[in-house]
């Protein structure tokens, strides 16, 4: 049976025979995405919840950081390599942004992990890590950061990952079942990545984990989230290493996850990756044989060539009407993309009205001063919630403004086009300012005593002067009385007063937060439409490109076929019929390959 390497090659050979520089071209970038497939698994999950470890009993070395006082603030992407090395990508500018400039720095493989904590890592962007291991061939491990808690708009960065991901690993230890940001994460995961694996770490230390494995499914099926439930040691995986412990390596559960690993994540996404091969080699040798088949039926059969001259050109003519931007599917991508960048704007300011609306509950139910700590965290998570869910509807979206222009390009008679890839685009709220401190309404005993003392000397010396009518003194017993009301009056309303200030700057400071987490966000999402709009843009035009100039080619051949001598047209139909041969060879060879990707039910 032939390779897929002899088919691209004889691919490529034919396109650079037939003067074909733009399939050439694509067929070269077709070879660099089968031979670096990526298959991407992200470990994901709240902070603390095990997934460092988990990442180092899968390739069996310490290359995450793994400490009760340390937590995941970037990604550390695990691939299989030669030998063991490891590397730093570093941002060149102001501050860590995937988008910007970088650069990469080795380190020893046994430093990564103290090198991605504590001081030093602001300009960090992601650690990258090389193991010679099986587990490795044809998967990438990716660790990220927590999608929980304080500073959650780090872990933005990680739903940002999610559309690139072939499969995610939901992590979450055996104590507890399923929080509900865990569930709300879950869902989103599932909407944006093809297979989802939740895996229940710590299990040597929670003896009640099959019972937690048990509510857990039932509340992934409550949600119709499709993902197994894997229980797992990675203390016991360690163990297992360290020994050559093979029970104790099955005992752990580690096994049976590698083995979903590879069957339902690395084989499938190598049966994705060939389908998209087959899809390519296909649509090149339509275009290859068009020009060879049209000359040659002219030069085979001259009654009809004014016929086949004729369906050419209209369909040239077409395939010129494809490329215009006056085309339905430009219009249906221009229109789509209006619609949908006002569809995110109005989505992100109603969610954002929606979280205000909510602090502003909370701050009008307590005083914010001593609460705000508790508040901001609260407020932190809800935007990171909110935004996470807008990102999530705005990613679906585009997707389907893909399929509607791709389909409507294959309405107006369009080829097909090629899978459609569009990374990640970067932070989300890497730019946002935190929260500021807000007064905590905390008073001493002198600046109290001189607020009852304001408020009380009007009260003893009115009541004293009114009471001295009568003989008595200024200061008396009925003076000093009115003046302990009065001052523990104007006490009480200062008190009052302090506290709708702080209420009002709380809700001030809430609103400012909000507007510039729109600001931010909204440029975010309308970048990465923009960029999926150019990438589909740019696609499409490819595609027309190439039928275009296919047709051109085909009526060209068909023009000079009627203009051979008989001796020059016998040995240009020999040559032409090789070539038809050959063509005919290569899409049988392609359709075996088509085949061969379908897996067996």
């Amino acid at each position: 049976m032939v390779t897929t390497v002899q088919v691209l090659d004889r691919a490529l050979a034919l396109a650079e025979a037939c003067e074909r520089p733009d399939l050439h071209r694509r067929l070269l970038q077709a070879r660099a995405r089968s031979e670096d497939p990526r298959v991407r698994v992200l470990v994901v999950g709240e902070p603390k919840q095990g997934k460092s470890s988990l990442v180092n009993a899968l390739v069996g070395a310490p290359v995450c950081p793994v400490a009760d006082d340390v937590a995941t603030v970037v990604p550390t992407v695990v691939r299989a390599g030669e030998a063991p090395r490891a590397s730093l990508v570093l941002a060149t500018g102001s501050r860590a942004d995937d988008d910007g400039p970088t650069e990469r720095v080795p380190v020893p493989i046994d430093q990564v992990a103290s090198r991605v904590t504590g001081e030093g890592t602001e300009r960090l962007v992601q650690a990258e890590v090389e193991l010679p291991r099986r587990l490795l061939d044809g998967l990438e491990i990716v660790d990220t950061a927590g999608v929980g808690g304080v500073g959650s708009h780090r872990a933005l960065r990680t739903v940002d990952l999610l559309p690139t991901a072939d499969a995610v690993l939901l992590v979450s230890d055996a104590s507890q079942e399923f929080t509900a940001p865990e569930m709300a994460f879950l869902e989103q995961a599932a909407a944006l990545c093809p297979t989802v694996v939740c895996v229940l770490t710590k299990t040597d230390a929670c003896p009640h984990w099959r019972e937690v494995a048990e509510l857990d499914r039932g509340h992934l099926a409550g949600r119709g989230v499709e993902a197994p439930v894997f229980a797992v040691s990675s203390a016991l995986a360690q163990l297992a290493v360290q020994h050559r412990d093979r029970e104790l390596h099955e005992e752990s559960g580690i096994g049976a996850l590698v083995t979903h690993l590879r069957r339902e994540v690395a084989d499938r996404a190598e049966v994705l990756a060939r389908r998209a091969l087959v899809h390519d080699l296909t649509a090149v040798t339509d275009h290859l044989s068009l020009a060879v088949r049209s000359e040659l039926a002219g030069l085979e059969d001259p009654a009809h060539r004014d016929e086949l001259l004729r369906g050419l050109e209209d369909a040239r003519a077409a395939a010129d009407d494809l490329r215009r931007r006056s085309s339905r599917w430009q219009q249906v991508l221009a229109d789509g993309v209006a619609d949908l960048v006002a569809d995110i704007d109005f989505d992100l300011r109603d969610r954002s009205r929606t979280v205000i609306r909510e602090a502003e509950e909370a701050i009008d139910a307590q005083d914010p001063g001593p609460m705000w700590p508790e508040l901001a965290e609260w407020l932190d998570r809800r935007i990171a919630a909110a935004v996470a869910d807008s990102y999530v509807w705005a990613e679906q979206r585009s997707e389907w403004l893909a399929a509607r222009v791709i389909e409507q390009f294959a309405k107006d008679g369009g080829g097909a086009v090629p899978a459609l890839s569009v990374g990640a685009a970067g932070d989300a709220l890497e730019g946002l300012v935190d929260l500021p401190e807000l007064d905590d309404g905390s008073m001493t005993l002198r600046e109290r005593t001189l607020i009852g003392l304001r408020g009380s000397y009007t009260g003893v010396l009115m009541t004293g002067l009114v009471t001295s009518l009568a003989g008595m003194a200024i200061i008396n017993p009925v003076s000093v009385a009115a003046g302990v009301l009065l001052g523990r009056k104007a006490y009480n309303d200062d008190k009052q007063q302090r506290l709708q200030r702080r209420r009002s700057d709380a809700k001030a400071v809430v609103r400012r937060h909000l507007d510039e987490v729109v600001f931010q966000v909204g440029k975010h999402l309308k970048d990465r439409l923009r960029t999926v709009s150019r990438t589909l843009r740019d696609l499409i035009s490819d595609t027309a490109d190439e039928m275009a100039r296919s047709l051109a080619d085909a009526v060209a051949a068909a023009q000079r076929s009627t203009r051979e001598a008989t001796a020059e047209r016998d040995a240009r139909i020999r040559a032409l019929r090789q070539r038809r041969e050959q063509l005919d060879r290569l899409a049988a060879d392609v359709r075996a390959l088509g085949r061969a990707a379908v897996p067996a039910t």
